[in-house]
């Protein structure tokens, strides 16, 4: 059965395994790798996000190494769309891939800030390989720095402590509170000014009596209504300058020629309330005689009525 399975080798005694020749190793290598960047077919103009999952060949770039001893892979695959040929290339200096053929990186505008600051601190570790006060400079605003970021950490956590052990219904109580105090500091002071005006007011009136205002349209209609009265006072008087006696209106209906349909007509009793003035109240520039034009109107209505009694 052993010399079926073929598992002893016969090694002849002159054998020198030195003189065997090594057999040549593939120069490319399959490897599953993702992209590492988004990228665009310079073919079809196919984009290609970064993730994207793709069979890609391996192989190490002749001669070049970073700072000889890091070696540089280049890497090929093809289009998921036009299946084109793209080909990138490890960048150990900058912790990056470039892409070197067949395609377009997109714009990452955070690049842009990674590689600021990439500046400042090779600068800045230039500055203090040959200055002592400089380096020392550097790292005491770096140790203040990182005191206040610890500072404002743990009074992050210190609030973050309070507002664990508070409680709703005590949150609530305080807000009530606090719009009741609101409320009455506002009422106190609503107060105090209400005295203020009232102090002011009573220090300018006399003897500490209220003076109200009347609207001037008030003012107006009561000019009008003074107006009125006295025009009818005026007409009364007239009339009764012009009758003296007061005769009677005679109407004889037509077509009645015995005289019996005869309608005396009175002249009318016309009052009109005044308010109580001196003896003289002067209307437009004319003076009339309250008492005088009432005691004519009367004694013409006196006359009147004996007149019709002797009748």
């Amino acid at each position: 059965m052993g010399e079926r399975k073929v598992l002893n080798k016969y090694y002849p005694p002159d054998f020198d395994p030195s003189k065997v020749r090594r057999r040549s190793k593939p120069l490319q290598m399959t490897v599953r790798m993702m992209l590492p960047m988004s990228i665009r077919c310079a073919t079809c103009g196919n984009y290609m996000s970064k993730g994207t999952k793709f069979n890609i060949r391996k192989e190490d770039v002749a001669k070049e190494r970073y700072l000889d001893c890091i070696q540089i892979f280049r890497l090929y695959f093809k289009c998921n769309n036009c299946s084109a040929e793209i080909t990138i290339k490890t960048d150990p200096k900058n912790s990056d891939y470039v892409v070197e053929s067949g395609a377009k990186r997109n714009f990452e505008p955070w690049r842009a800030d990674d590689e600021e600051e990439d500046k400042e601190k090779r600068k800045r570790e230039a500055e203090e390989m040959g200055d002592s006060m400089k380096s020392l400079e550097n790292r005491t605003l770096e140790s203040k720095r990182q005191l206040d970021m610890d500072a404002a950490l743990a009074e992050i956590k210190s609030m973050k402590s309070r507002q664990a052990t508070l409680n709703v219904a005590d949150m609530l109580d305080d807000l009530q509170s606090s719009r009741r105090s609101q409320e009455e500091i506002e009422k106190e002071l609503s107060e105090e000014d209400e005295a203020l005006v009232r102090s002011i007011f009573n220090r300018t009136s006399n003897h500490g009596l209220i003076v109200r205002r009347i609207n001037d349209e008030d003012i107006a209609d009561d000019d009008d209504g003074y107006d009125f009265r006295s025009k009818r006072t005026k007409l009364d008087h007239e009339q009764t300058v012009s009758n003296p006696l007061g005769k009677d209106k005679v109407d004889v209906s037509a077509g009645s020629s015995n005289g019996k349909n005869i309608i005396f007509r009175s002249p009318a009793v016309r009052v009109s309330v005044k308010k109580k003035e001196s003896s003289g109240v002067k209307v437009k520039g004319e003076t009339v005689e309250g008492s005088t034009s009432g005691s004519a109107g009367l004694q013409s209505l006196f006359q009147q009525y004996e007149s019709e009694d002797g009748d």
